[in-house]
């Protein structure tokens, strides 16, 4: 499929945003996409957006809104002060999956990574997510650490 455009989101893609965000399994527990949005979304838009080390990223196709990906760069010491791509929360649109367009959304963030002197590029995904991980895998992407987190109230 061609015609795929990435670009930096505006604040008027919020509400397609948010609403692929909640568009699975884990997202409807987590996720609220009914208007008007909770500010909660527009604050941290605002904070990435004002970010020179990440981006949002909307995909559209023939106009319209069909993917997003939020993108941060990562400084680090190791590996010789190496820098990091970091790809988080990737969408498509429910009714258009399996269709290629995540492969072209993910490379063309893979990418971005390269030309920002990144050494490397990781993402985490759900332990349950087992569709997910065989399309990372699809893409030559490999299994490498266990994840945690710790939820603060």
């Amino acid at each position: 499929m061609t015609g795929l455009v990435m670009r930096d989101a505006r604040e008027e893609d919020l509400p397609a945003i948010v609403a692929m965000l909640a568009d699975d399994e884990f997202g409807r527990a987590r996720e609220d996409a009914s208007l008007p949005l909770d500010p909660g979304y527009v604050a941290a838009f605002r904070a990435i957006d004002g970010s020179d080390r990440q981006r949002l990223i909307v995909a559209e196709l023939d106009g319209r809104l069909v993917g997003t990906l939020q993108l941060g760069f990562l400084a680090g010491l190791s590996m010789h002060g190496a820098w990091r791509g970091l790809i988080e929360a990737v969408r498509i649109d429910g009714s258009l999956r399996g269709r290629g367009l995540g492969s072209q959304l993910v490379e063309w963030a893979v990418g971005e990574c390269r030309a920002r002197g990144c050494m490397l590029v990781q993402l985490t995904s759900h332990r349950d997510r087992a569709d997910a991980h065989r399309f990372y895998e699809r893409l030559g992407w490999e299994q490498s650490h266990a994840g945690f987190k710790l939820k603060l109230d």
